[in-house]
């Protein structure tokens, strides 16, 4: 389930997980696949500037009308939009001990890459590194440095629900390795619990 997060050009928007069975997150109204964002992750730790970078990183943004209800979604009584669309293929668990993520879910990406492409393009945003501030921004949603790190310490223990059984997909450990050994001062002080 996604949770709000503190954005210093938003304020709260949700990120997370939005459906159990696929390895897609939301952040706010952009949409990518768990594993892109995990290789973008990697990317920006290798990135050692001590200058303003700027990264391409591949999204859905959906309009806010296409996005769908997600509770609406989960309790099965509205299936509309994006998330309801993913929501008519793997509804909500009836038993809430199955409420956990998937961590084989990209096992899904293909379904879920054409729904989404009915409503959105894969689209190029910039993502611009502000070293000497400590701050991220993710297309239009800036971050400082500790919402940039509960972002991915999110990820890492499998948004709200947790990951099914404790397992983590190999791409999440990547991902947190290569911000650990990071020599790029937005990841210093990282903590994965």
């Amino acid at each position: 389930m996604p949770l709000l997060f503190k954005s210093l050009s938003h304020g709260e928007i949700p990120f997370g997980f939005f459906n159990i069975e696929t390895d897609m997150i939301l952040l706010n109204n952009y949409f990518f696949f768990a594993s892109d964002f995990a290789s973008y992750i990697i990317d920006l730790a290798a990135n050692k500037s001590d200058k303003i970078s700027v990264l391409n990183w591949g999204a859905y943004i959906l309009k806010e009308d296409d996005i769908g209800n997600l509770m609406a979604a989960i309790s099965g009584v509205y299936l509309s939009g994006f998330i309801g669309d993913v929501y008519d293929y793997f509804p909500f668990p009836h038993e809430p001990d199955k409420f956990k993520q998937n961590p084989e879910g990209y096992k899904t990406r293909d379904l879920i890459d054409g729904v989404v492409k009915r409503y959105a393009p894969l689209t190029e945003i910039p993502v611009r590194l502000y070293l000497p501030a400590l701050e991220i921004k993710i297309g239009e949603y800036l971050f400082e440095k500790i919402g940039f790190h509960e972002l991915l310490l999110y990820l890492w223990v499998g948004g709200y629900p947790r990951w099914k059984d404790g397992v983590k997909p190999d791409y999440i450990i990547r991902m947190k390795e290569a911000a650990m050994l990071s020599d790029n001062p937005l990841f210093k002080g990282i903590v994965f619990e």
